[in-house]
């Protein structure tokens, strides 16, 4: 069963000019902070889907949780991506050395609470234990139609969710990259 206090690297070694007990900036590591993923980077959007895929394969082993609860393919459903992010900040805040002792019972309980709903979230988007599909769109009067949704067979998740993520990355930073070509050198303002 796989450790997450086994994937999280170790700070750095002091630099010798550190005095003592005292913790240089690079040291801290980063305090925990709600991830907007429509506004990251690509390089934030690639550091933040490998630490969250590494603590939901933590958590669905620590619990013994079934693809009802975290299907393999979640990272292709935003509403459990959101979910899922969410109970992540929410369990570095309470595992936090300078949270009170209670905080785990807190999160514990509030984890019970999303257990039923990512149940909900699977069943309504449909993935499988071996295949996935896009959520099904309910079309509002005057939209066109929705594409039909077909299941497909995914047979190496881990490779599956490192295209995934190459794909995501590669989107952000195409989308960054058209940002930046519009903006005027000389005012910097968006041509």
């Amino acid at each position: 069963m796989p450790d997450y206090n086994d994937a999280v690297p170790e700070p750095d070694e002091p630099e010798p000019d550190d005095a003592p007990g005292e913790f240089s900036a690079s040291l801290m590591p980063e305090p925990p902070h709600p991830v907007n993923w429509n506004l990251l980077t690509a390089d934030e959007a690639e550091a933040e889907w490998l630490e969250l895929n590494r603590w939901v394969d933590w958590l669905r082993h620590t619990y013994g949780l079934s693809a009802s609860v975290i299907p393999p393919f979640w990272h292709h459903h935003p509403e459990l991506v959101w979910e899922l992010s969410a109970l992540h900040l929410h369990w570095l805040a309470a595992y936090d050395p300078e949270q009170h002792a209670s905080a785990p019972l807190g999160w514990h309980r509030d984890f019970a609470d999303t257990r039923q709903r990512l149940r909900d979230w699977v069943a309504a988007c449909g993935t499988r234990l071996d295949r996935d599909r896009p959520t099904r769109q309910t079309t509002w009067p005057g939209e066109s139609p929705a594409e039909p949704v077909n299941d497909q067979i995914i047979p190496n998740r881990d490779e599956d969710f490192v295209q995934f993520v190459l794909d995501d990355v590669a989107a952000r930073r195409k989308a960054e990259d058209d940002f930046y070509a519009g903006l005027d050198p000389d005012t910097g303002e968006l041509r």
